[in-house]
């Protein structure tokens, strides 16, 4: 059995009084794992609290033996989490976004990162300005960070949406190659589990 890359304990969220879950504990083995659940149950909120972008009301969190509560920074720096609608790179193209990443990410691989760029056909859109990008080819360029970031455990919430039917195929490529994985642990949140990957875990968060 292979030694978890994240571990979660106690972990609770709640928006306003309506609590989403309480008292979560579970562990993250590398390869890839799902989050699923129905609309409203979670999905999206828990990725961001693995992340440690978004406090717990409680809980601990130990990434490769690193406490969020103690390491913040050292914590963070192993995460990678995708944020299509966040507009990271709205006023930058995405090639100066991915040189920001290479500096976080110790280990970015930009060779990685040209094949990437060439299945996802990013090609044409790598000098443009973000706002110039339409929704789908944002989470291309947010998926293509991804997959070349090298960080220990990296999130992607519902990876597929927006995608053309090629960029689908390719990720799914990707993906099962990343499941043969004995250090990274990549997490999906989507409602159903990608076809053709094999799962190291689910995690329910119910419908």
């Amino acid at each position: 059995m292979p030694e978890p890359v994240l571990r979660a304990e106690g972990m609770a969220y709640a928006i306003g009084p309506r609590e989403l879950f309480s008292g979560l504990s579970l562990q993250v083995p590398p390869g890839v794992s799902l989050v699923r659940g129905g609309d409203g149950r979670g999905k999206t909120s828990l990725l961001a609290l693995l992340a440690g972008v978004l406090p717990s009301g409680r809980g601990r969190l130990k990434l490769r033996g690193t406490d969020l509560a103690l390491q913040p920074e050292a914590y963070r720096a192993q995460v990678f989490l995708t944020q299509p609608a966040s507009g990271a790179f709205d006023a930058i193209s995405p090639n100066a976004w991915f040189d920001a990443l290479a500096t976080r990410h110790p280990g970015f691989d930009r060779d990685a990162l040209d094949d990437l760029a060439d299945g996802l056909a990013l090609g044409p859109h790598l000098e443009k300005p973000g706002t110039m990008l339409s929704a789908g080819t944002k989470r291309k360029v947010w998926l293509a960070g991804a997959l070349a970031s090298g960080a220990a455990l990296t999130l992607l919430d519902e990876p597929f949406a927006a995608l053309d039917k090629a960029s689908i195929g390719f990720v799914l490529d990707i993906l099962e190659e990343a499941a043969a994985s004995s250090i990274r642990a990549w997490v999906l949140a989507d409602y159903l589990a990608p076809p053709g990957v094999p799962l190291a875990a689910v995690i329910d968060l119910g419908d």
